[in-house]
C-alpha cells in the first residue's frame, strides 16, 4: 500500500498550482511539473538547493523565511529566478507542517503567477507528461581532453573535426539522474537507477548528438545559471523538441543540466503507452531465463578499425593480443538485467548487476573469447555451455547465449541469456555413472558366462610352460646339458608366459571398473580381439564362424573395452541362440562394411531360430529377457554404448532363419566425442 507521502505526491503531480516541499534549512525535497512549468527548473537540477539561491533578491527570501518559521505560515509575493534568467513573480502561501511528535516535518509551498505571468493552458489528463521537461544531470569530466582539443582550437575548425568530437562528447558523458518523463521517452525497460551512471549516447538519437555535444560546449562556456537552447528537428521520440543546457553550481563543476521540451511523437495516448510499457517491463522482468542487457558499442568500433587495418583471422589476432580480451571484460558494461539474472547470480538487486561483464567470465574466459569472435564474424547469435561463479561463490552450469545487435541500426545493444543447468547436468553425470556401473555390471556377468573359455585359454600357455620347464630340466640333468636345446625351451617358456599375460590382462580390461577412454579405431580391430574372448565357447559348440571384413573400413571414435563388450554380447547371444539347432546348421556370420554415408556397418547372423515377433519391439529394453537366468541388462547397455558413440543397433529376423543384429557407428571425423 502506497504511504501516505507518495499518495500527497502523486496528487501533486497532477496539480495545476507549482507545489513545493521544502525541509527545515529551507532546501528544495521536491518541486512538482507545475512548479518546473513556472519557473523553468527542472525538479532534479533544484532537488538539495537552497531556497535563497533562487529568489532574485536573498534578502526578501530570507525575511519571507524567517518569518514563516516564527508564525507556521506565511502568504505574500516572491520573486524568482527562471532557468532563462528572466524574474517571475507569483503568489505565494506557505505552510509549516510537523509530526506528531512536535518535530518539524517540513514545508509547503503552493504559488501562483501573478497577473500577466500565467502559463498556458494545459489539457488536464496530458498535464504530467506534458507539463515536464525531459531533464537531465550529465558529467562531462570523463570528456576533458576532448574539451581541451575543442578549446585549442576555439578561434576555428580548420578540420572540420568539432563535428565528430561533439558527437563523442555525448558518446563519453556519464548520466548523473534523470527526470521520470526521461526514464519514460528512452529508457525503454530501464528505470532511473538503471539509467544513471550509463553513458549518454546509449539513449540520445544519433542524429542530434552532435548539436547536443555543441551545445553542452556552449553551456561549459557561459556563466553559471546562464542558459543555453537550441530547437531539433523531430526525432521520433519528441515533435520539434527544444534543448536547453546550463552549468551546474560551483560545487559540481563538470556537470551540467539538459532540459529537453516537446509533445510526445506518437499519436497513441499517454495511458496507452505507460500500459504498454508496464507489460513489457513485465514480461522481461518475469522471464524464466535470465537476461542481461550490454553495451558493446565501443568495442564495435575497435573491431571495424582492426578490420580497416585489415584483420581477418581475428581469433589468431586475440591469441597474439590478449590484452583486447581484458578490456572487454573490464570495459563492456551491463547496462539492465531482469528479476531472473538478480537470483541466479545471487545478487540484492540489479545494481549488483550493473557492472563490466568480466566477471560473468572469470571462470570460463574461453567463452568471453569467442563471443568476441562471433561478434568480429558477424553472426547473429552465439551459444554455449560454460561454468559461471555466481556473486555468493557458488559455481553453475549454465546454457549461455548471446544476441549480436543488427547492423546498421542505432543502438548497439547485446544481449545475454544464462539458462541455469546445474541441476540437469548434476543428473546426467549422475546418469552417466548408473551406466558405467551397470556397463561394468554386465561385463562382469558375461566374464561369468566365459568362465570355462577364459579356463581353458589360461590353461593353454600355462600347460605349455609346464611342459617346455620340465623338459628343460631333464635336459639339464644330463652328464653334459645341452644349452642349446634348454635356450630354445626356455624361450618358448618365455613366449607362453607373455601369451598368459596377454590373456589376463585382455579379461582384466574388461573386468575393470574405469572411466571410459576415447581413440581411434577400426570395427575390423574389434571383432578381431572380441573373437579370442568367445573363441573357445564358439569352437566347444562346434560352430563355425565366417568372416568378411571390409579393407580401407573408415576409423571411428570409441571406448575399445566398451565396443568390445557390445560385440562380444552379440557373439555369445547368437552362440547360445544356436545351442538347439543341428551342428551341421551352425553358422555365424559376421561382416562389415561402410555405407553410403561413410559410417562403420557391422553385421552378425546366426542360424538359430530368430526372435518371437512380439519380442522384437522390446529386445533392448532394459530388464527384458527371455533366458530363465537371464538379468536383461546385456543388449540394453549394448544399445547405451552405442547410443553414447553416436551410433545405431538394431535386430530382426532373417527370412533364411535366424536373427541379425547391426551395428552402425559414425566415421571419425563425426563422431562425437565421450563427454
Amino acid at each position: 500500500m502506497a504511504s501516505p507521502a507518495s499518495d500527497e505526491m502523486s496528487l501533486a503531480e497532477l496539480a495545476s498550482e507549482s507545489t513545493v516541499l521544502f525541509d527545515e534549512d529551507g532546501r528544495v525535497r521536491y518541486w512538482n511539473p507545475a512548479a518546473e512549468r513556472l519557473f523553468g527548473w527542472p525538479a532534479l537540477s533544484v532537488e538539495g538547493v537552497q531556497v535563497t539561491r533562487l529568489a532574485a533578491s536573498s534578502r526578501q527570501e530570507a525575511s519571507a523565511w524567517a518569518a514563516l518559521l516564527q508564525e507556521g505560515f506565511w502568504r505574500g509575493v516572491l520573486k524568482r529566478r527562471s532557468r532563462d534568467g528572466h524574474v517571475v513573480e507569483v503568489q505565494a502561501r506557505r505552510l509549516v507542517r510537523f509530526e506528531d511528535s512536535g518535530e518539524l516535518r517540513d514545508v509547503v509551498e503552493f504559488a501562483a503567477p501573478t497577473s500577466g505571468h500565467r502559463p498556458t493552458s494545459i489539457d488536464p489528463i496530458d498535464a504530467p507528461d506534458q507539463m515536464m521537461a525531459a531533464s537531465w544531470e550529465i558529467d562531462v569530466a570523463p570528456c576533458e581532453s576532448i574539451l581541451a582539443d575543442i578549446e585549442g582550437e576555439r578561434a576555428g575548425d580548420p578540420d572540420g573535426r568539432h563535428a565528430a568530437l561533439y558527437q563523442e562528447i555525448v558518446e563519453k558523458a556519464l548520466i548523473v539522474r534523470v527526470n521520470k518523463r526521461t526514464a519514460r521517452l528512452v529508457g525503454g525497460n530501464r528505470t532511473r537507477e538503471i539509467m544513471a551512471g550509463q553513458r549518454v549516447a546509449a539513449f540520445w538519437p544519433l542524429a542530434s548528438r552532435s548539436a547536443l555535444g555543441e551545445l553542452i560546449v556552449e553551456a561549459l562556456r557561459s556563466e553559471a545559471g546562464r542558459s543555453v537552447f537550441r530547437g531539433l528537428p523531430t526525432d521520433g521520440i519528441l515533435r520539434d523538441p527544444v534543448v536547453t543546457a546550463w552549468r551546474a553550481d560551483s560545487e559540481r563543476p563538470t556537470h551540467v543540466f539538459i532540459s529537453v521540451e516537446g509533445v510526445a511523437d506518437d499519436d497513441r495516448s499517454y495511458l496507452y503507452l505507460k500500459a504498454s510499457e508496464a507489460r513489457y517491463r513485465k514480461l522481461i522482468h518475469y522471464m524464466p531465463v535470465a537476461l542481461l542487457q550490454v553495451d558493446a558499442s565501443h568495442m564495435g568500433k575497435i573491431y571495424a578499425g582492426l578490420r580497416a587495418q585489415g584483420v581477418v583471422d581475428f581469433d589468431g589476432y586475440l591469441q597474439e593480443h590478449p590484452e583486447l580480451i581484458d578490456l572487454a571484460g573490464r570495459s563492456v558494461p551491463v547496462t539492465d538485467v531482469n528479476r531472473r539474472a538478480v537470483e541466479l547470480l545471487g545478487g540484492q538487486g540489479p545494481h549488483d548487476l550493473i557492472r563490466p561483464v568480466g566477471h560473468l567470465f572469470a571462470i570460463s574466459p574461453a567463452t568471453l573469447r569467442r563471443v568476441m569472435v562471433g561478434r568480429f564474424s558477424g553472426r547473429t547469435s552465439h551459444s554455449e555451455f560454460m561454468k559461471v561463479r555466481a556473486l555468493d561463490g557458488r559455481v553453475l552450469d549454465v546454457r549461455f547465449s548471446v544476441t549480436y545487435p543488427e547492423p546498421l541500426t542505432e543502438l548497439d545493444t547485446t544481449i545475454f541469456s544464462l539458462e541455469d543447468m546445474t541441476d540437469r547436468v548434476r543428473m546426467e553425470a549422475q546418469l552417466r555413472q548408473l551406466q558405467a556401473d551397470y556397463s561394468h555390471a554386465a561385463r562382469v556377468s558375461m566374464l561369468g558366462e566365459l568362465t570355462s573359455s577364459i579356463a581353458h585359454e589360461v590353461n593353454q600357455p600355462l600347460a605349455a610352460i609346464m611342459t617346455n620347464a620340465e623338459t628343460s630340466l631333464r635336459w639339464l640333468a644330463r652328464d653334459v646339458p645341452d644349452v642349446t636345446k634348454v635356450t630354445q625351451l626356455t624361450a618358448r617358456i618365455a613366449a607362453s608366459a607373455r601369451r598368459a599375460d596377454e590373456i589376463v590382462q585382455r579379461i582384466r580390461g574388461m573386468a575393470s571398473k574405469r572411466a571410459p577412454e576415447t581413440v581411434s579405431l577400426t570395427l575390423n580391430e574389434i571383432v578381431q580381439q572380441s573373437l579370442l574372448f568367445v573363441k573357445h565357447e564358439i569352437e566347444t559348440r562346434s560352430i563355425r564362424v565366417a568372416t568378411s571384413c571390409a579393407r580401407n573400413l573408415p576409423r571411428v571414435m570409441g571406448d575399445r573395452v566398451q565396443l568390445q563388450q557390445v560385440v562380444v554380447n552379440l557373439l555369445i547371444n547368437a552362440a547360445q541362440a544356436m545351442e538347439g539347432v543341428d551342428e551341421a546348421e551352425r553358422l555365424l556370420t559376421i561382416e562389415t562394411m561402410a555405407d553410403a554415408e561413410g559410417s562403420s556397418v557391422l553385421t552378425l547372423r546366426d542360424r538359430g531360430p530368430g526372435i518371437p515377433a512380439e519380442h522384437l519391439s522390446r529386445i533392448f529394453d532394459g530388464f527384458f529377457t527371455t533366458k530363465d537366468e537371464g538379468m536383461g541388462i546385456g543388449l540394453a547397455i549394448c544399445r547405451s554404448i552405442v547410443a553414447a558413440h553416436g551410433g545405431t543397433i538394431s535386430a530382426a529376423n532373417v527370412s533364411a532363419g535366424g536373427a541379425e543384429f547391426r551395428v552402425e557407428l559414425p566415421a571419425a571425423e563425426v563422431a562425437p566425442r565421450w563427454t
